[in-house]
């Protein structure tokens, strides 16, 4: 069982306070107070909390003494990265600046013809991914994803910033949005997926996860193992303040089973988390 619900966490009046905090007065101001924003999470949010330490614990085996700074620290880059999304989305994103490994790997994806499947998971920013590569490998970059962000914040960010700048396909229950995939990849575009969250009631498939069983939802995978599209694990996380570092795999281009593509995905998580603890954004029990 997931404890996630496939909806975004936050209120319409902290959307406010930094959207309007950074117009006014720059990133900078919005990340000063974001620290006591997130130092009062770190206080009050105790099922997050706990649900981030335990997993460090456990399957990071970071030592105690050093887990309340991590956690503390994890809260902070969460906060970050609403921030970065927020900036980009209001012309604020000129500042950062970003460096790819392997960037050759979506150039060659593109040149193809084929379209791409970038599956990734919530270690680091990856909406800030797509808008420091936007129109630079591709115009256009459509998300598959569970339309969870609450009614009130989304007409609220879309009123004040526009909203994403990238195509939004909601996963339904009657599959229409493979359809919508389709003629997507038949365009040459690329299907961004993130693929380490198992909403309860999916199919799933269980997977060793840094030592432990773990869900991991099965759509995914069956996308990315049904089309002819080239296949790529992406990832972006923060190294400086205003810094990014993005990375791509080699593109599995060969046909390949929805339960081998995942083990090479979780394979390249477990990699990331492990450099990346403080970027790793899953706050519920991954393993219940």
């Amino acid at each position: 069982m997931s404890d996630w619900d496939g909806k975004s966490k936050g209120t319409v009046i902290g959307y406010k306070i930094f959207i309007y905090s950074i117009k006014i007065f720059g990133v900078s101001t919005a990340y000063l107070i974001l620290r006591f924003v997130t130092f009062y999470y770190y206080l009050f949010a105790k099922k997050n909390r706990q649900a981030i330490e335990s997993f460090y614990a456990e399957a990071l085996k970071i030592p105690q003494n050093k887990i309340k700074a991590l956690t503390r620290k994890n809260f902070f880059y969460f906060g970050q990265t609403l921030i970065d999304r927020i900036a980009f989305l209001i012309g604020k994103g000129k500042r950062f600046s970003y460096t790819f490994k392997n960037e050759q790997n979506l150039i060659d994806m593109k040149n193809a013809g084929k379209g791409g499947i970038l599956l990734s998971g919530h270690v680091g920013n990856w909406e800030t991914a797509g808008n420091l590569l936007e129109a630079r490998i591709t115009p256009r970059i459509n998300v598959l994803m569970y339309d969870g962000e609450a009614k009130k914040i989304k007409k609220y960010m879309e009123s004040s910033t526009g909203g994403s700048k990238f195509n939004v396909i909601p996963i339904k229950n009657d599959l229409s949005h493979v359809i919508k995939v389709h003629q997507a990849l038949s365009n040459n575009e690329f299907i961004a997926i993130h693929a380490d969250r198992y909403l309860e009631g999916a199919k799933y498939l269980e997977i060793d996860f840094l030592g432990k069983k773990a869900k991991f939802p099965l759509g995914p995978f069956i996308i990315a193992s049904k089309f002819k599209a080239p296949v790529t694990f992406v990832f972006n996380v923060k190294e400086k303040k205003y810094h990014y570092k993005l990375s791509s795999t080699t593109p599995i281009t060969e046909k390949l089973p929805a339960e081998e593509i995942a083990r090479l995905f979780v394979k390249e998580l477990e990699k990331k988390v492990t450099l990346h603890p403080e970027q790793w954004y899953n706050y519920f029990n991954f393993y219940k």
